[in-house]
């Protein structure tokens, strides 16, 4: 197993994090990076776990000195991908996965040319509304916004190298990692 970044990324309400937790679960030898966030918490998040949750000067000051490979602002919050432990588990030879935002895969596209980039994508649109407004972790004119936003997102399917329907959770886990190893 060569060392590979892989780049996971979609529209909000598409099951990344789900997936994500499952790669954890199923496939230990890959090493997912922990993105710095400005966000709460949903209920259940643990720091350090799922995101590091930062103020605003925490991650202004993250993003002025360069410690981020990546980051954007998506629904009003910050995001960004840490860049010291992702590079020192690439130099290390582990395969790492990336979970971020279409805006932060487009960066790390043109700093890390040789990664793999997926989009993940909801069976339907019904789907991807009915998972958005299930979660019931947001005020209806932050899931207004994020439905917006992924209609403008899903456009960018060709800008990846592969696209994977989150139809079932373990199976999506399964598929992901398989192209992470993939030639």
């Amino acid at each position: 197993m060569g060392s590979r970044l892989t780049v996971l990324s979609g529209p909000s309400g598409v099951g990344k994090g789900t997936v994500v937790a499952a790669v954890r679960r199923r496939h230990p030898e890959v090493w997912v990076s922990v993105s710095v966030t400005t966000r709460k918490p949903r209920p259940g998040e643990v720091d350090g776990v799922e995101y590091h949750f930062v103020d605003g000067d925490v991650f202004a000051h993250l993003a002025k000195a360069g410690d981020l490979l990546e980051h954007a602002n998506f629904a009003g919050n910050s995001y960004g991908t840490p860049r010291a432990p992702l590079i020192e588990r690439l130099a290390a030879g582990t395969p790492c996965l990336l979970e971020i935002e279409l805006q932060g895969a487009r960066q790390v596209r043109a700093s890390q040319p040789d990664a793999r980039f997926v989009f993940l994508v909801a069976p339907s649109w019904d789907e991807l509304v009915r998972r958005l407004v299930g979660r019931d972790t947001e005020a209806p004119a932050v899931v207004e916004r994020r439905l917006a936003r992924a209609r403008v997102e899903l456009e960018a399917e060709a800008e990846f190298d592969e696209v994977v329907v989150n139809d079932t959770v373990d199976a999506t886990a399964d598929r992901l990692v398989a192209f992470m190893f993939e030639g």
